[in-house]
C-alpha cells in the first residue's frame, strides 16, 4: 500500500493562492517521506491540463467555485474519462448541500467542507488512496486475465493447427478413408489424434489422452503427438515406436503426467492392422454388415509412467467396408444433467445405427449424439474420435 501511495499524485484544484503553501506546510513530513505527492492547479481547465501531463494523478481535491471552469463542470469532464481509479473529493462551503449533492451525483467520491480540517483531510486522503489501491488491483487482475485469455486462445489455435483438419486427407486414395475430430472441454485440451503415410502401402494412426487438464496437459499432448509421429515415420514396428516414445516421455515427464495411447499401422494392400494399446479405451471394429467387435487389449499400460516397459503388439484383419473407430473417454464419460454417463452401450448403439454412413457422417453423428445426450450439462472432458475405413 505504501508503494502505491508513492506512485499516486494528489492534484489540489483551488483558486486560493494561500492554499498551496498551507498544504505543503501541513503535510511537510508526509511530502518529505514520499507518502504524499501534491500537484496544484487554480481552475478546472488547468486541472485537465495537469491530468494530461501527469497520468499518475489518482486523487483530485477540487473546490467548487472557481473561475474559467468550476468544480462541478470539472466533474462532468472527468466523468467522460471513464477512469474508475481516478477519484475526486469535492470541497464546498459548510451547508452548501445543493452543490455537494450535485457533485456526488456527478461522480465525486467524497466531500469536505470549508474551512478545511486538515486531520479530516488526511483521513479522507488515506481512505481515497485505499479505494484507488483496490480499484487498481482489480484492474490489474482483470488485465492479467485478459492476457491469459489471449494466450489461451493463441494456444488453442496452435493446438488445433497441429491436428489434421482437412478431410478427406488423401483424396487420391481409394483403398481407405479416414476422419477425426477433437472438441476440447476447455480453451486447450489434452486429447490428440494424428495419422501419416509411412510409405505408399502403410498408414500410421494414433489417438491419445493426456492425464490432467489445461495448459500442462496441452503441452504434454503436443510433445506426445510429435514424438509418436516422428518415431512412426521412421517405419519401425508399432511396439518399437511406443517403446521408444514411452522411454523419452518418462525422461521428459514432470508432475507425474502420463498419456494413454492407441497406435496402429494399416497395411492398405492387405487390410491387416498391427497395433499397440497403451492403456487406452479399446477401439471398436465395425464390420461392413453392422456387427460390432471390441479390439482386444495388448496388455500395455500408459506412456510416461514406467521407463523400462516393453509393449506388445496385436493384430486385426479389416475386410472391405470395415471401420475401425477410436475414441477417448470424453465420449463414454460425458455426463448429462442428471450426472449419468453416456456410457459404452449408447456408443455401441450409435455405431450400429450409423455403420452404413460415410465415416465423416458416422463420426459427426457420434459427437452430435453425445452433445444431445448431455444437454445443458457442461462438457467435462475433451471429446475426440478417429475413424478409419478400409475398402480394398
Amino acid at each position: 500500500m505504501e508503494h502505491l501511495k508513492k506512485n499516486i499524485r494528489i492534484l489540489v484544484v483551488d483558486d486560493e493562492v494561500d492554499l498551496e503553501p498551507l498544504v505543503k506546510q501541513r503535510f511537510r513530513r508526509q511530502i518529505k517521506e514520499g507518502i504524499y505527492h501534491f500537484l496544484f492547479a487554480h481552475n478546472g481547465l488547468e486541472a485537465l491540463s495537469k491530468l494530461i501531463e501527469h497520468p499518475e494523478i489518482g486523487i483530485i481535491l477540487s473546490d467548487i467555485n472557481m473561475p474559467e471552469m468550476d468544480g462541478l463542470t470539472l466533474l462532468l469532464k472527468l466523468k467522460e474519462l471513464k477512469n474508475p481509479s481516478l477519484k475526486t473529493v469535492i470541497v464546498s462551503a459548510y451547508g452548501d448541500m445543493e452543490n455537494i449533492r450535485t457533485a456526488m451525483n456527478r461522480g465525486a467520491f467524497d466531500f469536505l467542507t470549508k474551512p478545511i480540517n486538515f486531520e479530516d483531510l488526511e483521513i479522507t486522503i488515506n481512505k481515497t488512496l485505499d479505494e484507488i489501491r483496490l480499484v487498481r488491483k482489480s484492474q490489474e487482475e482483470h488485465h492479467q486475465l485478459l492476457f491469459i485469455q489471449h494466450d489461451l486462445e493463441t494456444a488453442r489455435e496452435i493446438q488445433q493447427a497441429i491436428l489434421p483438419a482437412i478431410f478427406p486427407p488423401f483424396p487420391h486414395r481409394k483403398d481407405f478413408d479416414i476422419y477425426a475430430s477433437m472438441k476440447a472441454a476447455r480453451e486447450v485440451g489434452g486429447d490428440f489424434y494424428d495419422f501419416f503415410m509411412i510409405d505408399n502401402d502403410h498408414i500410421g494412426f494414433v489417438i491419445g489422452d493426456v492425464s490432467g487438464k489445461g495448459v500442462p496437459a496441452a503441452i504434454f499432448m503436443a510433445v506426445s503427438r510429435t514424438l509418436i509421429r516422428a518415431t512412426g515415420l521412421k517405419g519401425i514396428s508399432t511396439e518399437e515406436c511406443i517403446d521408444y516414445a514411452n522411454h523419452l516421455l518418462c525422461n521428459e515427464s514432470t508432475s507425474c503426467m502420463f498419456v494413454t495411447v492407441f497406435y496402429g499401422i494399416l497395411n492398405t494392400k492387405t487390410g491387416e492392422v498391427t497395433y499397440v494399446n497403451g492403456g487406452h479405451n479399446p477401439p471398436y471394429l465395425v464390420r461392413a454388415g453392422g456387427t460390432l467387435e471390441s479390439v482386444p487389449l495388448t496388455g500395455g499400460t500408459v506412456l510416461g509412467f514406467l521407463e523400462d516397459l516393453h509393449f506388445e503388439a496385436g493384430k486385426i484383419q479389416l475386410h472391405p467396408g470395415d471401420t475401425l473407430f477410436l475414441y477417448t473417454d470424453g465420449i463414454t464419460e460425458a455426463f448429462n444433467e442428471a450426472d449419468i454417463a453416456f456410457g459404452e452401450e449408447r456408443l455401441e448403439t450409435l455405431l450400429k445405427s450409423n455403420y452404413s454412413k460415410s465415416i465423416e457422417e458416422l463420426s459427426q453423428n457420434i459427437v452430435s449424439g453425445v452433445q444431445e445426450y448431455c444437454g445443458e450439462a457442461p462438457q467435462s472432458d475433451d471429446i475426440t474420435q478417429l475413424a478409419i475405413r478400409y475398402f480394398s
